[in-house]
């Protein structure tokens, strides 16, 4: 549907695509990976035709409907979310439009030829999904994480974040055949990345994104293609497969590189040899010739390979921190109310739910920055707590460079190791030099982060680390935190990091806290309610941190059983949608069958009245069937949750 031919794309004079070649196929769902500046957004933009490249052509199938979601910049104003959302389905809107005007003129002049027209828009509607389309307008905004309140607010009233989730929505709602996403869940919760996997798991069409959450890639995609070194590199399968692949690529081409350089370092030794032996001359010759047709073997430049440890923590009692009766609000708002929550020493907290629901409320109660309106906090004997919230980088000191402020606070045995740090966290080369007021937002977030990993404490409060981290530098934070002998608390949106780290969940929702024993799997198993309602812990008896077992068997089993739960409430939902557009198709007959018999014509002429009054019977009962049936898939599905 999409290929590129010998495409070569620089800026600033450094080439990110170098004649690269490739080939996109329907169907295909591929992970585009690589390192910052590797050239994964400007390979989108191409694709999306929003640049051009320098040499080389993009030849593109006719008929391909390009849809572009970028990592920021969207702005919605003037409409209510809803109709925001509904006006991504302009062609149906037209439809509907013009199918109401020819209602206007049929009722007045019964033409034959609109008489038509209706007939076949009608059908076209109902085949786009035309009488379903409020519903599916709704699903995908409850999905992406808005509630039924928000519905009627208008957009400019969404702050950055959810202005993405609106643009996401439409460009759902409009079903491209080519989906272009980058970073798609930057700004996703937890409920709503997991909404979103499925979503994409199941998209029909072609589906080329980037993102640094390595789960949700797992879950989502087919193939990865990595864009390095200027070059793209093909590996079926998911991100995880990739890694290992990956790898034994490389292992395998310096082996294979190994060989070639030991042959060549015996032609070249013969050459050197013999060069000045005329009885040899023959020989020197066909080795040199030989050496010339050697295809030489150019192996991907090493990664660097960048580890961290925590200073070690200091000794500290068996409780860390405890909240009792704790509540909170701002103004007339309750945020949280009744909160019993004690964590001990060597735990690893997770605090999840959907934004908005209080996470970043409660880690500020647990970090002691904000006193609770009813309740009380209680630190453990020797607490020593470093607390990184989502507005740490405005502690900063704008007139120092990044080098300097982290020395400026780091401990004199951390010094040594701050290049390797900085590097871990994406400042390279002249990156440490620059001022800390040129920094963007993401990078400020991302050195105040590294400034907190220097201080010796034995509880950590971390809220978000991972936003604005690429998947290297993930990786490099998740082998430091479990190396971390400390208490952690913290807030990710990253599925993978927290089943890493997690040896319990608190889900905050509802103005409640309660937690789960395990990670975000045991977490969604027990939430489930499949057997495993031993996981589950009360927040008023949390007394102690239960290590979960390493059972693959038993992971697997429970992998398959919520696979088949999703897939059971998959056919629910589809079942749904088509009682929903049945209704709506039947009402819509009606309505049209009632216009027609209050035709004053109608009283006198029985023989077309007596017919549409049958007509109507037979259709009303069939309503009526389905929406019983529309209430007892309802019923059914308020169960399974």
């Amino acid at each position: 549907m999409l290929q590129l031919i010998n495409v070569t794309k620089s800026f600033a004079g450094q080439t990110v695509l170098n004649a690269v070649d490739w080939h996109l196929r329907p169907g295909e769902r591929i992970g585009l990976c690589g390192e910052n500046g590797a050239g994964k957004t400007t390979l989108l933009r191409l694709l999306a035709g929003l640049h051009e490249p320098d040499t080389g052509t993009i030849q593109t199938a006719r008929g391909t409907l390009v849809g572009y979601l970028p990592q920021d910049g969207l702005e919605h104003a003037g409409r209510t979310l809803f109709d925001e959302a509904r006006s991504a389905l302009e062609h149906l809107l037209a439809i509907e439009a013009e199918l109401g005007e020819l209602e206007t003129r049929i009722s007045a002049s019964h033409a034959q030829a609109d008489l038509d027209r209706y007939a076949l828009l009608q059908e076209e509607f109902l085949q786009r999904g035309g009488y379903t389309m409020e519903a599916e307008v709704a699903r995908v905004l409850k999905g992406l994480g808005f509630s039924e309140n928000d519905r009627d607010k208008p957009c400019e009233h969404f702050s950055g974040g959810w202005q993405m989730r609106i643009a996401l929505a439409k460009l759902l709602l409009r079903r491209p055949n080519l989906l272009l996403l980058d970073e798609p869940t930057n700004h996703l919760d937890l409920p709503a990345r997991d909404w979103l996997e499925e979503y994409l798991a199941n998209y029909p069409f072609t589906v080329v994104l980037v993102s640094h959450d390595r789960f949700f890639l797992d879950q989502v995609v087919t193939k990865i293609v990595e864009v390095w070194h200027a070059s793209l590199t093909s590996y079926p399968g998911s991100y995880s497969r990739y890694l290992t692949a990956r790898e034994e690529r490389v292992s395998a081409l310096r082996e294979a590189k190994r060989r070639q350089d030991e042959e060549i370092a015996k032609i070249e030794a013969f050459i050197n040899k013999f060069r000045y032996n005329n009885i040899k001359a023959p020989l020197v010759q066909s080795r040199i010739k030989q050496l010339e047709k050697i295809e030489r073997i150019d192996l991907p430049p090493e990664r660097k390979r960048i580890a961290f440890s925590f200073p070690p923590p200091p000794k500290g009692g068996r409780l860390a921190v405890r909240l009792h009766g704790v509540g909170h609000g701002y103004g007339e708002q309750t945020v949280l109310t009744g909160v019993d929550l004690a964590v001990e020493r060597g735990e690893r907290v997770a605090l999840v739910g959907a934004n908005g629901a209080g996470k970043s409320t409660l880690m500020r109660l647990l970090a002691g920055v904000e006193a609770s309106r009813q309740g009380t906090r209680e630190e453990g004997a020797g607490l020593v707590l470093a607390y990184f919230a989502q507005d740490q980088a405005n502690t900063l000191e704008a007139q120092l460079t990044v080098l300097e402020q982290i020395t400026r606070v780091a401990p004199f045995d951390m010094v040594p190791k701050l290049r390797n740090l900085l590097g871990a966290f994406l400042f390279h080369g002249d990156d440490v030099h620059k001022k800390v007021s040129v920094l963007s937002g993401g990078e400020r977030n991302r050195l105040a982060l590294a400034i907190l990993l220097l201080r010796p404490a034995n509880l950590l409060l971390l809220d978000e680390p991972t936003n604005h981290l690429d998947l290297q530098s993930k990786e490099v934070l998740l082998d430091a935190l479990r190396g971390y002998a400390g208490t952690l608390i913290f807030v990710s949106h990253d599925r993978y990091f927290v089943d890493a780290l997690a040896t319990r969940v608190v889900e905050v929702a509802n103005a409640a806290a309660t937690a789960y024993l395990g990670n975000y799997e045991d977490f969604l198993r027990a939430k489930g309610g499949e057997g495993h309602s031993t996981l589950r812990v009360e927040t008023t008896t949390v007394t102690k941190a239960v290590p979960v077992a390493d059972d693959k068997s038993a992971r697997i089993a429970s992998h398959a059983e919520r696979k088949a739960s999703q897939r059971d409430a998959q056919r629910r939902e589809k079942r749904l949608l088509e009682v929903e557009a049945r209704i709506a198709e039947l009402e819509a007959l009606l309505a049209g069958l009632v216009g027609e018999m209050q035709d004053p014509a109608m009283a006198t002429d029985h023989a077309r009245l007596y017919p549409l009054i049958d007509r109507h019977d037979t259709l009303q009962r069939d309503l009526d069937e389905q929406m019983a049936l529309w209430e007892e898939l309802q019923e059914q599905d308020g169960a399974a949750e």
